[in-house]
């Protein structure tokens, strides 16, 4: 198994890798420092459907909860419906474990989810780094049909407004990490 040093998962999942920024949240992106350390920089920047890491869950035996794509965002415009499609087949197979999907893209989400994908093992949450990504991506994140969904308010730029957010079940809340972070106030958390 892959196992994770992150506190709310134990392992992690990363048939898709690859990703592009689309907020402040991106700006020091963890992914991608770990990424290109390995890969080259750049690298990080190119999306990659693996086909050859699909199956992984299914030699778990063990129930465990599965962080999908800690480097990717599944919900990028290049990673294509199809392979989606072919990780939520798997999820389903593996009932056993829970899915944590996390998105800075609520609404190509949205778009992706709305035949019939709601399954009890996989919680879909949202990144939320501001009051302004928080003001775009509430809406779209509300309608994603989910069992669970969650926020992680990771990087914690700046306190939020969270009205309106009361549909959510879980809140993971955090300051950014690494050389160049930002800070975060308590009062904030």
């Amino acid at each position: 198994p892959i196992s994770s040093k992150i506190e709310w998962t134990d392992a992690t999942w990363n048939p898709v890798t690859g990703c592009t920024k689309v907020s402040q949240g991106c700006k020091n992106c963890y992914a991608e420092r770990m990424y290109e350390r390995f890969n080259g920089k750049g690298s990080f920047k190119t999306i990659t459907c693996h086909d050859d890491r699909l199956e992984i869950p299914l030699h778990w035996k063990k129930p465990r909860m599965v962080f999908v794509n800690s480097m990717s965002d599944l919900f990028h415009k290049d990673v294509p419906l199809s392979f989606i499609n072919k990780i939520w087949s798997i999820m389903k197979r593996t009932e056993r474990h829970t899915y944590q999907i996390l998105t800075k893209r609520p609404e190509r989400a949205f778009e992706c989810l709305m035949g019939n994908y709601v399954l009890k093992n996989v919680w879909i949450g949202v990144s939320i780094e501001n009051q302004t990504s928080a003001n775009l991506r509430r809406e779209s994140f509300k309608k994603i049909p989910a069992k669970i969904k969650f926020i992680s308010y990771e990087p914690a730029l700046q306190k939020i407004d969270w009205s309106g957010w009361e549909f959510v079940d879980w809140m993971i809340a955090g300051g950014e990490s690494g050389h160049h972070a930002s800070p975060c106030h308590p009062d904030w958390i």
